[in-house]
């Protein structure tokens, strides 16, 4: 089952988790539809989270992220990895969910490879769009938390909050 919009507009602190599980299908430019189980995922919540992009204030980068949940926020880091980002939470909220691992791969700029990332997928929405999408097959996981890796510039209590989202087991019903 495809996720709807109401699913995204949340907090991203309910966001994260709930992401966990879910697929990611991607159309791929010959037609093969990559199914992948989301594994991992790092909550950034807002303005006054200084590890979030937005503390930085609305930008031409983030202004997706102001639009309200369901769309992508990609960036590229290192001037090669895509990085995948759901927005969540209502307009003018800017907060948005990494996508760290799925079953395939871990690590977010290996994610963006094997998804074949890149700017065109700035400001996409999962609902309507044909190429990338989300779904639901039921899958019920266990998590756990543990502090987001690689912020130490946003300083405490940034560093130590446990906003990063693991699945530690997949029991499919």
């Amino acid at each position: 089952m495809k996720l709807t919009q109401s699913f995204f507009e949340t907090d991203v602190l309910e966001l994260a988790p709930a992401l966990l599980g879910k697929i990611i299908c991607r159309k791929m430019p010959d037609g093969e539809v990559l199914r992948c189980r989301i594994t991992e995922t790092e909550a950034y919540n807002g303005v006054s989270d200084l590890a979030c992009h937005a503390s930085k204030g609305r930008t031409l980068r983030t202004e997706v992220m102001y639009g309200g949940g369901g769309n992508i926020y990609v960036y590229l880091i290192y001037g090669m990895y895509w990085m995948l980002n759901i927005v969540s939470g209502g307009k003018d909220s800017p907060q948005a969910v990494l996508i760290r691992g799925v079953e395939q791969t871990s690590g977010p700029g290996r994610v963006g490879r094997l998804l074949a990332l890149d700017k065109s997928f700035y400001g996409e929405s999962l609902i309507t769009s044909d190429r990338i999408w989300l779904e639901d097959d039921g899958s019920e996981v266990s998590y756990e938390t543990t502090p987001r890796i690689g912020i130490n510039y946003a300083g405490e209590p940034w560093v130590s909050m446990p906003w990063r989202f693991i699945i530690i087991n997949n029991a499919k019903n």
